[in-house]
């Protein structure tokens, strides 16, 4: 089996994975990081982005080896320490979530979407957010959440 390294949240990790192990698995199961949702096995919801080096990448459509040598960034890593990353702080002070299974792949989303754009429109969200499902809010608390934090108005 193949050995796959990585930073994930800053820290090193690595373990040995066969080589038909998703990046989500490797995550979610291997290092117990299940803050990234698995929603849809078919890349439909994305429930279960991350960062790549970066990028948000839907981490069911990538294997772990694929990532090796990669810097990763899931939900769990966004906060420092106790205090929110602003993203979360406006998803949160907008009531931008209900059940809470779609949270970590539309923040994520929305990072990178902000790290591309910093002041998007409505529209511009909403295309954004097409390839990630939410069943409960019906996207309108998260885009006024994602439009909370381009204003600089999350905590």
């Amino acid at each position: 089996m193949p050995e796959v390294t990585m930073t994930v949240n800053g820290q090193e990790a690595s373990g040995d994975v066969e080589g038909r192990t998703l990046l989500v698995q490797f995550l979610r199961e291997h290092l117990r990081l299940t803050g990234t949702h698995v929603g849809c096995d078919t890349s439909q919801c994305g429930a279960c982005v991350v960062h790549v080096n970066g990028q948000s990448v839907k981490s069911c459509t990538m294997l772990a080896v694929q990532a090796d040598g990669s810097a990763v960034t899931t939900i769990e890593g966004l906060a420092s320490g106790n205090e929110l990353h602003p993203m979360q702080a406006a998803f949160h002070e907008n009531h931008a979530l209900q059940c809470g299974f779609c949270t970590p792949g539309m923040v994520m989303s929305a990072v990178d979407l902000l790290q591309k754009n910093s002041s998007p429109s409505e529209t511009e969200i909403r295309e954004w957010l097409e390839g990630n499902l939410c069943r409960c809010t019906g996207y309108k608390n998260i885009v006024k959440a994602i439009q909370h934090a381009a204003a600089g108005d999350a905590a």
